[in-house]
C-alpha cells in the first residue's frame, strides 16, 4: 500500500512558552494552504495558552489557484449550483465523500505524528477547519479511533452525511457556524450537515451568522474559542444537539 503524504505547514507555538498542552489542527479551505488559516491561534492564544496550532497545507496543488493547495479536486473547479435546491446540495457533497475519502489518510498520518512528537493523546486535539477543511475536519475528527476533544467547521459541510453512522467511531463536540449570504458553500449545507450529525448521534451546536458571506465571522471567532477552551477542560463532555441559531 502506497503511504500517504506527508504533510507540514506553519505553526504558532504555545503563548506561555513551554511544550503544548493541546494541540489544535487547523484545516485551510481550496485553494489557500495553512498560512491562510494558522493567523486563527492569535485570535485563540489568551483564552488557550497552552495549545499550539498547526496548519497543515493540502496534498495537492489547487486546480483553480496554482499558488494554493487543495485536499481533493472540485472536478468542476466551482461550488455547489444550483445553490437554492437541497436535493442538489446533498446530491453534492454525497459525491464529494470520495475525495474526502482519500484525503483523511494524510491528515490521519499527520495528527498521529504530532501528537506523538508531543507525547499528547487525542483528548488534547482539536480540529478547526473552513470551507473544504471543514469538511475533512469533520470527516477525520468523526472517524478517529480515539474521541478528539472538539471539532469547530466554518463555512463547510458534511460529506457523505448518508455514511456517516456507520462509519462514526468516536463523538467529539462539534461546532458549525455558517453565513446566511454564502455564494460559495450553501447555507443548505449547514442544516444537512446537523442532520448528518444527528442521525450518528454526534453533539453538534450550530450558529447561522447574519449577513456574512463565504468566511468567518468575528461573534464566530469569539465563540469558536470559547467551545474551544471548554472541550480542552472537559466543560464539552459528549451530550445532546443544541441548535443556536441567529
Amino acid at each position: 500500500m502506497t503511504p500517504p503524504p506527508r504533510l507540514d505547514g506553519p505553526r504558532m507555538p504555545p503563548a506561555y512558552g513551554g511544550p503544548p498542552r493541546q494541540i489544535v489542527v487547523l484545516l485551510h479551505g481550496y485553494g489557500a494552504d495553512g498560512n491562510d488559516l494558522v493567523s486563527l491561534g492569535g485570535y485563540w492564544r489568551s483564552r488557550l495558552p497552552g495549545a499550539a496550532f498547526v496548519a497543515p497545507d493540502g496534498p495537492e496543488f489547487s486546480e483553480a489557484a496554482p499558488q494554493g493547495r487543495q485536499w481533493f479536486s472540485l472536478g468542476s473547479h466551482g461550488p455547489v449550483r444550483p445553490r437554492r435546491d437541497p436535493a442538489a446540495v446533498a446530491a453534492e457533497y454525497e459525491r464529494r465523500a470520495a475525495g474526502a475519502r482519500r484525503a483523511a489518510p494524510a491528515i490521519d498520518a499527520f495528527i498521529d505524528a504530532e501528537l506523538e512528537r508531543h507525547g499528547l493523546g487525542d483528548d488534547s486535539l482539536a480540529l478547526v477547519g473552513f470551507s473544504q477543511g471543514a469538511m475533512m475536519a469533520l470527516h477525520v475528527g468523526l472517524r478517529r479511533e480515539r474521541r478528539c476533544a472538539a471539532v469547530i467547521g466554518f463555512s463547510g459541510a458534511l460529506c457523505g452525511a448518508s455514511e456517516t453512522p456507520a462509519a462514526t467511531r468516536s463523538r467529539p463536540p462539534v461546532f458549525l457556524f455558517h453565513g446566511d449570504a454564502d455564494d460559495i458553500v450553501p447555507i443548505h449545507a449547514l442544516f444537512l450537515g446537523v442532520e448528518g450529525l444527528s442521525a450518528a448521534g454526534v453533539p453538534v451546536e450550530w450558529r447561522v451568522c447574519a449577513g456574512v458571506g463565504h468566511g468567518i465571522a468575528p461573534d464566530a471567532l469569539e465563540i469558536g474559542g470559547r467551545f474551544l477552551a471548554d472541550a480542552f477542560s472537559g466543560a464539552r463532555a459528549p451530550g445532546e444537539v443544541v441548535r443556536i441559531g441567529t
